[in-house]
C-alpha cells in the first residue's frame, strides 16, 4: 500500500466530512498506482467511488494514465460511468474499450443515455454500440437519431409506464407489480386513451397512498403537459424549470405517445446551455473542456482573439487622434486606461445580467425599455459617484483639478455608454437572430474602449488645452 494510500486510510472520518467530489489525494494514489502497475491498488481505490467522481477522474488525468487505467482497472467502465463521461474524452474512452466490454456497458442504458452518447460519436464507432444492442432496442435508438439534433425526440427516453385511463389504483398496481420490465427511474404512470393519446398522469406517490377501488383519472396531476417530438431541447428545459416538472410525455405529430422526459436529462440540458453561455461570453468556445491539448485549446480561442485584435486597433486609432493632446499634456496618458477599464468592467457587468435574462426569457419584448430604462439610471448613478471620487483623488494626489473634472466627466459619459450597451447589444443581436452570448463580450468590450477614450481625449482637448 502507497504513503497516499495510507493518509487516505488513517483519516477516514475526514473524507466523511468533506463535499460530495474527488479527492484529490485519491486522485494522487491512483496516478501514483497507474505509474506502479499496481492492478490491486487501483481495484481498492476506485471500489468506492461514485461513478460521476470516476468520470471526473478519467477528465483530470491526461491521455497516457487514462490509457494505463483503463488497461488496469479490472471492474472496467459500465454504463453509468460511460453516460457521465464529457464528451471531449468519451470518444477516446470507447475506442480503448474491449467490444465485449463497450457492449455489456451499452446495454445497461436507457434509450436516451444510448442517443446521447451516440450523437457525438463516429460512425464506425456509432454502428459498434447499436450492433451491441438488443434488435428492439436498436430500432428505438436509430429512430430516435431520425430527429433533429437538440430536439426532444433526441432527449426522450422510450421506456415508458403507461396505463388505460379506465383503469382504478387496484389494476395499475396489480400490473406494475406483474411480469413487466419497467425502467430503472420513472416517476408517474401516464394514462392513455385506445389510440394512445396521453390524457393525463399519476404519480407515484399518489399511486401508493390512494385505495384501490380509485379511478386513475380522478387522482391525475394538475401539471399534466405534453411536449412535441420536435420541440427544442432547450424550449423543453424552459418549460420543467418554469412549471415545476418531474416527466413530461413526449408525443408525434399525431399526439400519440412516443416517449418520455424526465427532470435530469431537463436539467442537464440547462446546466449544458448555462456552461456554453459562460464560455461563449469568454470567447473560448462552448466545446472547451479542462481535457483538450494546447493545440485544441489554442484553436479554440485564437479566432476571438484575432477578432479583439482588429477591434483593440479602433481603440489604437481614436488614440492618434488626438496625439497633440497627449503630448501637450503627458499625465493624460498615465490616467486614461482608467475611464476605459471601469467602464469594460461595468459593459460586462451589465452583459452578463442581459444574457442570462435573454437565455432564462426573463428579458423580452415586453419588458425590454424598462430593463434599457434601469441600466440607464444605473450607469449615471455609478458615473457620478467615480466621478467624484476621481476629481477628489486629481485634485489632492495629482493637483490638478480640471484634470478631475475631465476624468470625472468621461467616467459619467462611459459608465452610460457601457450599461446601456451591456444590454442593448445582446438585444440587438437577438432581435437577428444572432447568439448574444457569442459576440455581444466584443461588441461591448469595443464601444467601452473607444467611448472611454474618445469622451477623456475630447473633452481633455476642449477643456485643457
Amino acid at each position: 500500500m502507497s504513503e497516499t494510500e495510507h493518509q487516505l486510510a488513517e483519516r477516514p472520518t475526514e473524507r466523511e466530512e468533506e463535499d460530495y467530489s474527488l479527492d484529490p489525494r485519491t486522485v494522487e494514489a491512483i496516478l501514483d498506482a497507474v505509474d506502479a502497475g499496481d492492478a490491486a491498488a487501483i481495484d481498492r481505490l476506485m471500489e468506492p467511488l461514485h461513478a460521476a467522481d470516476i468520470a471526473d477522474l478519467f477528465e483530470q488525468i491526461g491521455a497516457g494514465a487514462r490509457a494505463g487505467l483503463l488497461a488496469l482497472w479490472s471492474r472496467g467502465i459500465d454504463g453509468e460511468i460511460l453516460s457521465e463521461l464529457d464528451e471531449s474524452i468519451r470518444e477516446e474512452v470507447i475506442a480503448a474499450l474491449p467490444r465485449d466490454v463497450l457492449a455489456d456497458a451499452v446495454r445497461e442504458l436507457d434509450s436516451d443515455d444510448v442517443v446521447d452518447i451516440l450523437e457525438d460519436l463516429q460512425e464506425p464507432q456509432q454502428e459498434m454500440i447499436l450492433g451491441a444492442l438488443e434488435d428492439s432496442d436498436r430500432a428505438a435508438v436509430e429512430q430516435s437519431l431520425t430527429f433533429p439534433e437538440y430536439s426532444a425526440g433526441r432527449l426522450m427516453q422510450r421506456e415508458v409506464v403507461t396505463a388505460p385511463e379506465h383503469w382504478t389504483v387496484g389494476e395499475a398496481i396489480d400490473y406494475l407489480r406483474g411480469d413487466v420490465e419497467l425502467p430503472d427511474q420513472f416517476y408517474h404512470v401516464i394514462l392513455i386513451d385506445p389510440r394512445w393519446h396521453p390524457t393525463g398522469y399519476v404519480t407515484l406517490g399518489k399511486l401508493l397512498s390512494s385505495k384501490r377501488a380509485v379511478r386513475l383519472k380522478d387522482i391525475t396531476e394538475d401539471s399534466f403537459r405534453t411536449i412535441g417530438v420536435r420541440e427544442d431541447e432547450g424550449d423543453v428545459a424552459y418549460a420543467f424549470n418554469q412549471y415545476h416538472l418531474i416527466s413530461a410525455p413526449v408525443v408525434d405529430e399525431d399526439d400519440r405517445l412516443v416517449g418520455v422526459i424526465t427532470i435530469d436529462d431537463a436539467m442537464s440540458v440547462l446546466d449544458e446551455e448555462h456552461e456554453e453561455d459562460v464560455l461563449r461570453l469568454a470567447g473560448v468556445g462552448e466545446e472547451s473542456s479542462i481535457s483538450d491539448g494546447a493545440v485544441a485549446t489554442a484553436r479554440q480561442r485564437l479566432p476571438w482573439l484575432v477578432v479583439n485584435l482588429f477591434t483593440a486597433s479602433l481603440s489604437a486609432l481614436v488614440i492618434s487622434q488626438f496625439e497633440g493632446t497627449l503630448t501637450r499634456l503627458v499625465a493624460l496618458a498615465a490616467v486614461m486606461p482608467i475611464v476605459a477599464s471601469t467602464g469594460g468592467i461595468a459593459g460586462t457587468q451589465s452583459l452578463a445580467v442581459a444574457v442570462r435574462a435573454l437565455a432564462t426569457r426573463d428579458l423580452t419584448d415586453a419588458n425590454a425599455r424598462r430593463v434599457v430604462l434601469r441600466e440607464l439610471g444605473a450607469g449615471l448613478l455609478n458615473g457620478v459617484g467615480l466621478a467624484l471620487i476621481l476629481g477628489l483623488a486629481a485634485t489632492l494626489i495629482l493637483g490638478e483639478p480640471m484634470l478631475g473634472l475631465v476624468l470625472g466627466l468621461a467616467m459619467i459619459v462611459n459608465q452610460v455608454v457601457a450599461a446601456m450597451g451591456g444590454v442593448l447589444v445582446p438585444l440587438t443581436l437577438e432581435k437577428f437572430k444572432l447568439d448574444p452570448a457569442l459576440a455581444s463580450g466584443t461588441f461591448v468590450t469595443t464601444l467601452t474602449d473607444v467611448m472611454g477614450y474618445f469622451a477623456f481625449l475630447g473633452l481633455a482637448t476642449v477643456l485643457l488645452l
